[in-house]
């Protein structure tokens, strides 16, 4: 069955849709034809002027309480160390302590208990990174035997990626303006910034440091911004 329509119906039915339909500016179409959206990146070398090392003391014994007993006495005198070579107790951590029991794998049947080791290990924050090696040199003469890494660290990154941000928006608005002069207008207003994630550190410029025997290369770190930036474009 087919339905029919009074003009009066058709026309309510046209007016509804005229209402319904989006509503756009004049010229807003326009508008973001006239775009350009480039990318600018900056980025900044700069020598870390904070490391932590996680350094400690590993001991193996007969017997549980004889592991703990040694390596509690080694560990003392290795926190004594660092503590002397100008470490505030704030920057000195535990990191890691462990008992473990140790078994004799190498013959068939039931494993054989050879006795226990403990290890201990503090994480050590120090400021001044010129103090390293000679801190580390303190350390292993104390009796640490034991160091899973060094972090090195930028203490003021925040200020210098603001920098970085600044120079990375300058760089976008120059390629913009090269683009706007190319094609016979103008730059207008940014529209908008979005900021890019940071890629990871190229590999650092080494630069070794040595003091007694224990060489370190803090090296740089390359800090980078990134940002995606649209402007207007005006005749």
């Amino acid at each position: 069955m087919m339905m029919k329509l009074s003009r009066r119906s058709l026309s309510l039915v046209i007016v509804a849709c005229a209402l319904a339909a989006p509503l756009i500016a004049p010229g807003a179409a326009h508008a973001i034809d006239r775009q350009i959206t480039v990318t600018g990146d900056a980025t900044i070398s700069v020598a870390p002027d904070t490391a932590m090392i996680r350094l400690g003391v590993t001991s193996q014994s007969k017997t549980a309480r004889e592991a703990s007993d040694a390596n509690a006495k080694q560990m003392t005198t290795v926190l004594a160390a660092i503590k002397d070579a100008g470490i505030a107790g704030r920057d000195v951590q535990t990191s890691r302590l462990s008992l473990q029991p140790q078994y004799d794998q190498s013959k068939p049947g039931a494993a054989r208990l050879l006795g226990f080791q403990v290890t201990n290990q503090v994480t050590v924050r120090i400021r001044e990174i010129d103090k390293l090696p000679s801190i580390l040199d303190h350390a292993i003469a104390a009796g640490a035997n034991e160091m899973s890494g060094i972090e090195f660290i930028v203490s003021e990154q925040s200020k210098l990626l603001d920098q970085a941000r600044d120079d990375a928006v300058a760089d976008a608005r120059r390629k913009a303006e090269l683009y706007a002069k190319a094609a016979g207008v103008k730059l207008g207003n940014v529209v908008s910034i979005i900021e890019e994630g940071s890629a990871p550190p190229p590999r650092p410029v080494m630069q070794a440091m040595r003091a007694g025997a224990v060489p370190v290369a803090p090296g740089e770190q390359m800090l980078r911004a990134g940002v995606t930036v649209s402007f207007e474009l005006t005749p």
